[in-house]
């Protein structure tokens, strides 16, 4: 950093500028609260990114952070909407059970919108790059490395080699490893699961209508989710794309990710099926351990977690960038108005207030996302006709189904 040892004044630094961190920043800056968001890393170059496969499921309740915080309309490429979701349960290489699940958001009535919509990663990135520099209350440092220090009456963030920053609240968004985080003493709770997330993208012969597909195996899920038109997935573009998600045990997984393109191609149809005609991977392949955390609380004196700094779970629901986002909301809902009415950005009971409305939430959808893959992921016969049992009484079951498809719409 090349600037001089000066004091910035603002009302709250956020540490972290990923989509959740940098998300929040954006809309505090915009309802008019002095922000700083500090990165340790440089914000990605994003501004000619190649197509790199990785993609975000935003749900319907999720838009609402990125439309107020201007995001929404800076996004570089429409998203793909998600109209319908079907669940099934299978094994490798055969059809999927005839019990299955289908959701279809026009069931909840005829004005209600999609499920939510899928975001190309760079495409946020390019979005959160730009609009972050044009927002006059938004100071952003990045690379920085920062010191905290936390106090009753405030906080104060060092900047190495630049300027320190006098804050009411310092937020928490730098990830599982959140310095902050360890820094206050807040212990958390993690949950292993032996898995592998591997993540691509791919192109096929057909459409896929905007249709999510959610197919449970023995090893773990395989999720299909539809992405808009590619200008440059391929060469001259690919009219049809889609996301995968695919979860292994880790050391199928590791085998599975030394596969040459054609073999890999091969293993996805296995699961997935030809309804899509031939299909091709683009863009690059990527894979990630997962396990499952909780904070034990989410603040501290002038200190509040959010996004994965706070949570972490199992992507068998695609709800966990969600998950962060609604804490964002919900942060920014009490800052914004505590900023309307004077009070400190950073009181205790503001705090608490934060802490309340979302650690049981999340607890709740960790819970959910822990139990759906230990039922899932077996191949016991007995466990694999009870849940197709219970795939299809829900989708017999008009209420209960509205209540699925309106947790699925983060509602």
């Amino acid at each position: 950093m090349s600037e001089q040892k000066t004091a910035v004044t603002a009302d709250v630094c956020v540490m972290g500028a990923g989509p959740v961190g940098g998300s929040l920043a954006c809309r505090l800056a915009t309802a008019g609260i002095r922000t700083v968001v500090v990165d340790r890393a440089a914000l990605p170059p994003m501004e000619n990114p190649a197509f790199d496969g990785r993609a975000y499921a935003i749900s319907a309740g999720s838009r609402r952070l990125l439309d107020e915080s201007g995001l929404w309309a800076a996004l570089p490429a429409v998203p793909q909407p998600i109209q319908e979701i079907r669940v099934t349960d299978g094994k490798v290489g055969r059809p999927a059970s005839r019990l299955h699940l289908h959701f279809d958001h026009q069931e909840l009535g005829p004005d209600t919108g999609p499920f939510g919509w899928m975001v190309e990663a760079r495409g946020l990135r390019v979005a959160l790059n730009a609009h972050m520099r044009t927002l006059p209350a938004l100071r952003v440092m990045a690379p920085a490395e920062a010191a905290v220090e936390r106090r009753a009456d405030g906080v104060s963030v060092h900047i190495a080699g630049g300027p320190d920053i006098a804050c009411r609240l310092v937020i928490a968004a730098e990830g599982r490893n959140s310095p902050l985080r360890e820094q206050a003493g807040i212990p958390v709770t993690r949950l292993p699961y032996g898995q592998t997330a591997m993540v691509c993208a791919i192109s096929h012969d057909h459409p896929h209508h905007g249709i999510a597909l959610e197919h449970f195996l023995p090893a773990g899920p395989f999720a299909l989710l539809p992405m808009a038109p590619s200008a440059d997935a391929l060469a001259g573009g690919a009219p049809n794309v889609s996301a995968i998600v695919w979860t292994e045990r880790h050391a199928v997984a590791v085998r599975m990710m030394a596969l040459d393109d054609a073999r890999f191609e091969r293993e996805i149809a296995r699961r997935l099926g030809d309804y899509l005609g031939a299909i091709r991977v683009v863009g690059r392949r990527w894979s990630y351990p997962l396990s499952a955390m909780l904070a034990h609380r989410y603040v501290d004196t002038r200190l509040a977690l959010a996004g994965d700094a706070a949570h972490g779970i199992h992507p068998i629901a695609g709800q966990g960038l969600n998950l962060g986002f609604r804490d964002a909301i919900v942060l920014g809902d009490l800052l914004i108005e505590a900023a309307a009415s004077g009070q400190d950005l950073g009181e205790a009971a503001l705090l608490t207030r934060y802490q309340r409305a979302r650690r049981p939430d999340n607890m709740i959808m960790l819970a959910m996302t822990d139990g759906l893959d230990r039922l899932f992921s077996t191949n016991n016969p007995l466990v694999r006709l009870a849940r197709d049992l219970g795939i299809a009484a829900v989708h017999r079951a008009p209420p209960l189904k509205r209540l699925f498809m309106r947790q699925a719409m983060g509602q």
